[in-house]
């Protein structure tokens, strides 16, 4: 095993050109760690805004960024693993309060992190754990999705967005997915919409037209949650689980009149113990079954990082972004 690493570090928040490829050392696991070989991990929206200096006071710098990773385990102490083991890591503070998978190593507790068996490529097992973890736990958590209900995503051509459309699907839901372009509609039916809003900000009065939504599934953000608030039928649940829109904020919020009766409102960011809820290994049978689609927006390679940021920044993907190490 290598003695020092490829890492991508940032010293201060700022633009894409903050991130610096360095050589470090390779970390040393204790018990109850694991040293993971990174192959592959997935850019995340919330990224972005620890880069910008807008994680809510939560990240502490120099910091390598990458709340997700998927490698091979080199090295696990306590004897939890194997050497050679297929594994994923997610959260557990990951590039925010220690360092993250922008690494050709990276180091985590024992207890957050799966064991994969499959032959997926690692360009298809970068993309998952983060994405399949907020699908599947707004889905099920936070929405409590069940066969029959009328789901609304609004971002629909984000990668959680085009993963959930693709779970609720298998699920027995009906599924309405928003985008702003009309040229990604036969991506978001490919995904499993049956139906697709041209978004503008405000698809509610459309929506009224019909028949109003069980379930909203909210990964634009405040920009639009206003909204979404008002697609929610009676006893529905709107639930944000995403900043497509960069805002974290609403300003001038008044609940009794964005919040329709009978209508409920929840928020979703998971933690580790809902990433080792999630069931990868389940969803990576199904990927590979063809019975789950995984959309790949686009593939950097690691020394492209400042590119693939900028990508992310500009929502130009239409699909995961991930980066090959």
């Amino acid at each position: 095993m290598l003695k020092t690493m490829k890492v991508v570090v940032m010293y201060e928040p700022g633009s894409a050109e903050v991130l610096k490829l360095e050589s470090r050392p390779v970390p040393v696991p204790q018990p109850g760690q694991v040293l993971i070989r990174i192959k592959a991990f997935g850019l995340n929206r919330s990224e972005f805004f620890t880069r910008s200096g807008n994680s809510m006071n939560y990240a502490t710098f120099p910091r390598i960024l990458g709340i997700e990773g998927t490698g091979i385990v080199e090295d696990a102490p306590g004897g939890e693993f194997n050497k050679g083991d297929i594994v994923a890591t997610s959260l557990g503070g990951m590039g925010i309060a220690v360092d993250g998978s922008y690494a050709e190593y990276t180091c985590v507790p024992a207890t957050q992190v799966q064991v994969i068996k499959t032959k997926l490529d690692w360009g298809t097992l970068g993309a998952i754990p983060e994405m399949l973890q907020t699908a599947w736990g707004a889905l099920f958590s936070s929405l409590q999705l069940k066969k029959g209900d009328r789901l609304l995503i609004r971002g629909g051509t984000s990668s959680v967005g085009l993963a959930a459309a693709a779970i609720a699907k298998n699920h027995g839901a009906f599924v309405a997915s928003t985008t702003r372009r009309s040229d990604r509609k036969d991506m978001l039916v490919a995904n499993g919409a049956d139906e697709v809003f041209i978004d503008d900000g405000h698809i509610a009065e459309e929506v009224k037209k019909g028949e109003k939504f069980d379930k909203v599934f909210e990964l634009v953000g405040t920009t639009t949650l206003e909204d979404s608030l008002q697609c929610a039928g009676e006893n529905g649940i709107v639930c944000m689980a995403g900043i497509v829109g960069n805002s974290w904020t609403l300003a001038n919020f008044h609940p009794m009149r964005a919040i329709p009766k009978s209508v409920y409102f929840a928020t979703y960011a998971g933690d580790a113990g809902d990433f080792m809820a999630t069931p990868l290994e389940e969803l990576c049978q199904q990927i590979a079954a063809e019975k789950l689609h995984v959309q790949i927006g686009k593939t950097f390679k690691i020394d492209e990082i400042v590119e693939a940021h900028k990508c992310m920044e500009n929502n130009e993907a239409g699909g995961k972004i991930v980066i090959l190490v």
